[in-house]
């Protein structure tokens, strides 16, 4: 573009500010020289030659080789869960001990998870599919989605976690697994091996938790029964000891003569009373009566004094003692027959789960047979890698140029 710029007078001449001496206009007017035309310099053959070295080329392999090596990878779906037996047995419905026998199915659903992933299952399915052999036929031709000849178990199960997908849902309890294989029969195999042997793995669980629980349930029985048998030898000999079988007994027939002690006491005053109304204090009756009164009511206190600080049996023991040894040799006893009494019913109930399977696998989709080849996603895997590689080299441009214009 130019621009027209008024010819201004020379330095040194006179300012005239009256109309009349302003100068005439012209037609004459100065061009700006025109700048001269871009070439391309070093940086910008450089910026070229790494998005083509960086960007354009390792693409290119990428798509080339997932559209002309990569081999097709058949998926099949399987997903499963752990339920619970619902219905309880007549034990548990009137002791109220099912929290005895286990309890919710979300911890075994966080062991199946695992056990998925695990090398474990790696070597169980082993035994059902050769996934050496399946999975490095095309090693030649297509080594990215295909595992290296003689691999160990260690690369085994690192290639088992990208050819088998596990999603799991901890809140609802599902596992969904995906298999992947170069062809749908093998996949199919593969997912009805996982499921068997997940299958299995319950059992064996619940099997231990059979034995666990039978065991726990003995155990308790034995203490239960060898803590009864102590109570009452300890009573039994506690009897032997004083000679007294109810202490309780004994003292209530010792009530029974102190009351008669009593009974005969009141009587002796009415008959003293009597006498005195009908004769004088002189009279030998009168003293007859009074030492009748006088005897019964020694023997009163002495069987009073009795139930407080004598020595009842050939152990020097008085009756307080005597009842709070008792006591609490029957509270043990009490104790012990209600602690075995439970273990009875914890052993019945152990018992009948032990018949049942508490735990099983429920599988609500069974291993699909795959018709068309959904992996590799060579579409969706092209443009992720182009994105990346332009989302690389952007960063790498930015700091090419960051640190020239700090130099």
């Amino acid at each position: 573009m130019t621009q027209v710029e008024p010819i201004r007078p020379p330095q040194g001449a006179p300012a005239k500010n009256n109309k009349t001496n302003r100068p005439a206009k012209s037609d004459e007017t100065r061009v700006r020289p025109v700048a001269k035309r871009a070439h391309v310099r070093k940086r910008h053959r450089f910026l070229v030659f790494s998005l083509i070295a960086l960007l354009l080329l390792p693409l290119a392999a990428a798509v080339t080789y997932l559209y002309t090596f990569a081999e097709d990878q058949y998926a099949s779906n399987v997903a499963f869960t752990i339920r619970q037996e619902e219905t309880g047995s007549a034990t548990e419905l009137l002791g109220g001990l099912s929290a005895l026998m286990g309890g919710s199915g979300t911890s075994n659903t966080d062991v199946l998870f695992e056990f998925i992933q695990s090398q474990e299952i790696v070597e169980r399915v082993l035994q059902h599919v050769d996934l050496q052999e399946h999975y490095e036929q095309f090693w030649s031709t297509d080594p990215v989605f295909s595992i290296w000849p003689g691999a160990t178990i260690e690369d085994l199960l690192w290639f088992w976690r990208r050819a088998v997908r596990v999603t799991y849902d901890r809140n609802s309890g599902l596992i969904d697994v995906q298999v992947r294989a170069r062809d749908p029969q093998t996949a199919q195999r593969i997912a009805q091996a996982i499921v068997s042997e997940s299958e299995t793995m319950i059992n064996a669980l619940n099997e231990a938790a059979r034995r666990e629980t039978m065991a726990h349930a003995e155990r308790d029985l034995q203490d239960a029964f060898t803590r009864l048998r102590t109570a009452r030898e300890e009573l039994a000999e506690f009897r032997a000891r004083t000679q007294i079988v109810d202490p309780q007994a004994d003292i209530q027939g010792r009530m029974g003569v102190l009351n008669n002690l009593q009974q005969q006491l009141a009587e002796a005053f009415i008959d003293y009373d009597l006498l005195l109304q009908i004769t004088s204090e002189t009279d030998p009756r009168v003293r007859q009566a009074q030492r009748r009164i006088e005897v019964i009511r020694e023997r009163i206190a002495q069987e009073r004094q009795t139930f407080a600080t004598e020595n009842i049996t050939v152990m020097d023991t008085d009756y307080p003692r005597l009842l709070a040894q008792f006591e609490s040799l029957q509270v043990d006893v009490q104790f012990a027959q209600q602690t075995y009494a439970a273990a009875l019913t914890a052993l019945d109930a152990a018992r009948s789960n032990a018949a049942r399977q508490n735990f099983f696998l429920a599988t609500f989709i069974r291993p699909t047979l795959a018709q068309r080849a959904e992996y590799p996603q060579r579409a969706m895997l092209s443009m992720l890698i182009a994105l990346f590689l332009l989302l690389g080299w952007s960063i790498l441009a930015l700091i090419y140029y960051s640190i020239r214009d700090r130099n």
